[in-house]
């Protein structure tokens, strides 16, 4: 069978049984789509069109909202003493700078929880409280990572000020400390460039799993769901990351593993004891993109670096893979010079986008690799930085400046609509029921066909 040849059937069940929920990090399995109820190309936020609600969110983060039932939650981080600066944003004065944020003063680690459909303030929880452990880059924030739920749990993960595990009503089940990450540019000695943590939790098997890469002793692990107990810790040889981890299940033997992205170490190790399955070197030196799956491929990007390669990997792969896929079985393409830097990839039908820093989207036949376009979204002036969403057969690509693209899934680029937020815009939206959730700059904002109201 074709590596794609199921991928509709597996991508309309899963998501269809999970409309509801978007659990994570890209929502079920990271995919970051959606089969089903519509939602709106066209929005007004000044004028409230199609606008179901704004709710203001204090601090500064670049975590997702999520949502679970009726329950949507957000993270944030709160300085104590003025608001925290955003800068470096593409095309501005700053933009590539490498030096840290310094003498922020205290913050408050926060966990939100809203009504889904009206917005309101359910509940708030302070997580941690303190000076941040490390510092963060212009244009990141001391809470990037996106929360992970289940029927019962909500886990926010804050780097180096720990994991926190809630119960749906706020209370606090059990908390973690995972010790100090060094996430920064590799190769810089101790007091270098710190840039933030940001790898996303993931639950799956009642496990909670952290990819915690950094200058220091990087590892992925699993911790358990209900106590917080750590379960397994594997040792990876790896600079910093960003990237968040991908649990797929694997077909062959009915368990699963879990897909990491990574420059010395791309690749797969069993969910249930953390042991390698299979191994890929050499992507990006500064790898932020999750990995995700499609049928029966993996892909994978990055773009710091010389090679900037857009990979395709089978998810039955086994061993170390070698780079050039004329050489192995199950490294199926790879393009060099396709890679991005800052988004995840999407798969939607048979194709995959890949849309750059600079707004540069690639669409890509998924099964071969082949170019099908590379077309350009907006003037160049804005960047790109929130991954790309599905639903049905139209793709939205959030950018910094606030400007959301509306393209149509297929062989030609057609953009439907461009709408502004009216704020920065750094994060991946939800959605959840016929809604999509923008996290901005100070508020997360509800899209929902105003005739559903």
């Amino acid at each position: 069978m074709k590596p794609l040849a199921a991928l509709s059937l597996v991508l309309s069940t899963a998501t269809l049984a999970h409309a509801q929920q978007w659990p994570q990090f890209r929502g079920p399995m990271a995919r970051g789509v959606v089969e089903g109820r519509a939602v709106p190309s066209e929005w007004n936020v000044e004028s409230g069109r199609n606008v179901a609600f704004k709710t203001a969110i204090p601090g500064l983060a670049h975590s997702s909202p999520i949502v679970w039932g009726e329950r949507l939650f957000v993270t944030s981080a709160v300085r104590e003493d003025g608001e925290a600066k955003l800068s470096s944003l593409y095309g501005s004065p700053g933009y590539g700078a490498g030096e840290s944020e310094k003498d922020e003063g205290a913050h408050a680690f926060k966990l939100y929880c809203l009504d889904k459909r009206s917005g309101v303030l359910l509940w708030e929880r302070t997580a941690h409280e303190g000076v941040p452990k490390t510092r963060r880059h212009p244009k990141s924030s001391h809470a990037n990572s996106t929360p992970a739920a289940d029927a019962k749990h909500v886990v926010a993960f804050f780097g180096s000020e720990g994991i926190y595990c809630y119960d749906h009503r706020g209370e606090l089940l059990w908390k973690r400390d995972l010790g100090t990450f060094d996430v920064g540019a590799p190769g810089y000695d101790e007091g270098g460039f710190q840039w933030g943590f940001a790898s996303s939790p993931v639950l799956a098997g009642g496990k909670v799993v952290v990819q915690c890469d950094n200058e220091g002793d990087s590892y992925l692990a699993a911790l358990s769901l209900e106590d917080g107990k750590e379960l397994w810790r594997t040792a990876r040889d790896e600079d910093s990351t960003w990237s968040t981890p991908t649990v797929h299940a694997t077909s062959a033997n009915g368990g699963a593993q879990v897909i990491v992205n990574g420059y010395k170490h791309i690749g797969g190790y069993d969910l249930e004891t953390g042991e390698e399955l299979w191994k890929l070197v050499g992507g990006g030196d500064v790898p932020v993109p999750t990995p995700v799956v499609a049928g029966e491929l993996v892909f994978l990007t990055s773009a710091h670096g010389r090679s900037a390669p857009v990979r395709a990997v089978h998810v039955e792969a086994r061993g170390l893979l070698d780079p050039d896929p004329d050489e192995s079985e199950h490294h199926v393409w790879s393009l060099a010079r396709r890679g991005i830097y800052m988004q995840t990839p999407i798969v939607c039908g048979e194709f995959l986008y890949c849309c750059s820093d600079g707004g540069i989207l690639g669409c890509y036949d998924a099964e071969t690799g082949e170019e099908v376009y590379r077309e350009r979204l907006g003037r160049g002036t804005s960047g790109f930085s929130g991954s790309a969403v599905a639903v049905n057969d139209r793709l939205y690509f959030s950018g910094e400046s606030g400007e959301v693209f509306v393209v149509n899934a297929g062989y030609e680029f057609e953009v439907v609509a461009v709408n502004a937020m009216g704020e920065n815009c750094m994060t991946t939206p939800a959605v959840s029921d016929g809604t999509l959730f923008f996290r901005t700059r100070h508020h997360v904002v509800a899209i929902r066909d105003e005739s559903d109201e």
